[in-house]
């Protein structure tokens, strides 16, 4: 990766910054005095006894906003209120008396049975809301604490659970969605992550680290996990001598202060998978920073130390043994999802839809459940969920293709989707989220539609990522076009929903961030205006096949204004 895109490592000692591991114990923080006091997968049973029974009000502050979250439950955004406000209310101000409820589905793997279970959900208690998140998870909204208690028995007898899927703890691992039955896939990793969600989801050895840990375990030759922006990833490849396994990443994150992933040089035996991982979160439990939560993730620990310390600590305090170099992955594409139709190695296909930047609904999954029933034969339904808020039908017999397609369309499922309707994520924004300054979902399907009416033939691929906030959950500095959400004032003086744009991101072989320009800000009504704008541009300065991504790298800047 190139150094320049990664930030710049310091030569300065750092001290004091709560590292476990240096005699920093003392929490320097609210939230790590809240872990401190009390393991947060203890507030698990006091939703059971307490708060479930005696509703909202009972709640208390340090497990609402805190310790809820290791429970996967979120509290919702009031409604009605304007992002211009998201700064400046009290926490309780934003606070409506309803959850966002993150179901952890590692490796993005469901049977009908569950995808069935998880749609009944959310059209019983979610008021028939679904959203399937860029790392995997279906998100659930408008859920009651008084109904909880019922919703998690109907997920754990299917084998689903919420645990860890938010706070600050190893959240959901993400897999290729077609592990297993892809025809160019390295190696097939599904039994390897499932091991490790196996046996460490919930330990409280791992509870308490100083922020959210990501973790990629994936065999796909295309690289749809993204191991770029992870914390840790295990990229599938072939050994020295041959043998399948894995290429380990570290130190991957975007947000406020975004960096890449790099390389630690050794080759990971898929025995060893479970050891290395153990390995590289006890690092960051013990060695990272907890002075600063925005200053507390692996990425800036990485930073600091370099790759070649890292490894040194590694194999010499937790491993006991030195693991051997390994190659680099080959080339890796920008682009990546696994939509349309694909055949497996059994002579079945899988097939792959687009959401509308992952909103969905109950009612449509639960359709999705029966189509998978229906043509996935003595094998019983299989579907997957993309990293890039898609979903993927498994098992299909091939003379069923252009039923299937059918079927999912009707669910609002797109097989055969244009460059934008492909290319659109978005993530929560300002309908349920309190950190959210502008609207996202909505934004991000008038883009689509508008981009779709305005330029029908275009058929390069093309990435637009809205989000909400600068935190990045929806990925906007690794887009062809990336929107982060703001609020300016308009013409009249009025606040107004506007976003800050990035261009020409990518992840991949020439992975970068995407360029900035000075003042350069629109709002949201301009945005399709401004998108046609560069698209046509693009159009017409670009070199033969140029990538965006490519042209944006070396276009004029009154090209791009």
């Amino acid at each position: 990766m190139p150094a320049r895109e990664n930030a710049t490592r310091s030569t300065k000692p750092l001290r004091g910054q709560g590292q476990w591991a240096l005699g920093y114990r003392e929490p320097l923080n609210p939230n790590e005095r809240s872990k401190r006091d009390d393991n947060p997968l203890n507030v698990r049973q006091r939703i059971l006894d307490i708060y479930s029974k005696r509703g909202f009000a009972s709640i208390d502050p340090g497990d609402l906003r805190g310790r809820f979250r290791w429970m996967g439950l979120y509290t919702q955004r009031k409604e009605g209120i304007p992002g211009g406000k998201t700064a400046t209310l009290e926490l309780e101000e934003l606070d409506a008396e309803y959850f966002m409820m993150r179901v952890r589905i590692d490796g993005g793997a469901l049977t009908s049975e569950q995808l069935r279970v998880v749609a009944g959900i959310s059209t019983e208690f979610g008021r028939d809301v679904a959203d399937v998140s860029d790392r995997q998870n279906v998100q659930l909204h408008w859920i009651r604490i008084e109904d909880v208690p019922e919703i998690w028995r109907r997920l754990e007898a299917v084998g689903l659970s919420t645990t860890e899927a938010c706070g600050d703890c190893p959240r959901v691992m993400l897999g290729c969605p077609l592990e297993g039955v892809a025809y160019d896939s390295v190696i097939d990793a599904a039994p390897i992550l499932q091991r490790v969600v196996d046996k460490y989801l919930g330990d409280p050895a791992f509870s308490n680290l100083p922020r959210k840990f990501k973790t990629s375990i994936s065999g796909c030759s295309r690289h749809c996990t993204n191991h770029e922006i992870n914390d840790v990833a295990f990229v599938g490849v072939d050994g020295p001598d041959g043998e399948a396994g894995f290429d380990l990443w570290v130190g991957g994150g975007l947000s406020t202060n975004p960096r890449f992933a790099e390389r630690v040089g050794v080759f990971v035996r898929p025995d060893e998978v479970d050891d290395v991982w153990v390995a590289v979160v006890s690092i960051f439990r013990d060695y990272g920073y907890r002075r600063q939560r925005n200053h507390a993730r692996l990425k800036f620990l990485i930073a600091d130390w370099g790759v070649e310390k890292f490894r040194q600590v590694m194999q010499d305090e937790y491993l006991h043994r030195t693991l051997p170099d390994g190659p680099a992955p080959p080339a890796s594409p920008s682009h990546r999802d696994h939509i349309g139709v694909e055949e497996q190695t059994d002579g079945r296909v899988a097939i792959g839809g687009t959401t509308k930047a992952g909103r969905t609904s109950g009612t449509a999954l639960a359709g999705l459940a029966d189509l998978a029933d229906r043509h996935a034969g003595s094998e019983g339904g299989q579907v997957r969920l993309t990293a890039q808020q898609g979903i993927v039908v498994l098992n299909v017999s091939a003379q069923d293709t252009e039923a299937v397609v059918g079927e999912l369309a009707e669910l609002g499922y797109t097989v055969r989707p244009s460059a934008f309707r492909r290319g659109t994520i978005a993530c929560t924004g300002i309908e349920f989220c309190k950190l959210a300054l502008v609207e996202t979902k909505a934004r991000a399907d008038t883009i689509r539609g508008e981009m779709e009416r305005r330029l029908p033939d275009f058929d390069t691929p093309v990435t637009i990522n809205v989000n909400g906030c600068p935190n990045s959950c929806a990925r906007f500095q690794v887009a062809d076009i990336g929107f982060k959400g703001m609020v300016t004032r308009g013409d009249d003086g009025a606040f107004q929903e506007s976003f800050q744009v990035h261009l020409g991101g990518q992840m991949g072989t020439d992975a970068e961030f995407g360029r900035k320009f000075r003042g350069l800000k629109v709002s949201a009504e301009e945005a399709p205006d401004y998108i046609e704008r560069v698209l046509r541009g693009y159009l017409e300065h670009r070199e033969g096949g140029e990538p965006f991504a490519a042209y944006v790298s070396r276009a004029d800047e009154a090209w791009l204004l």
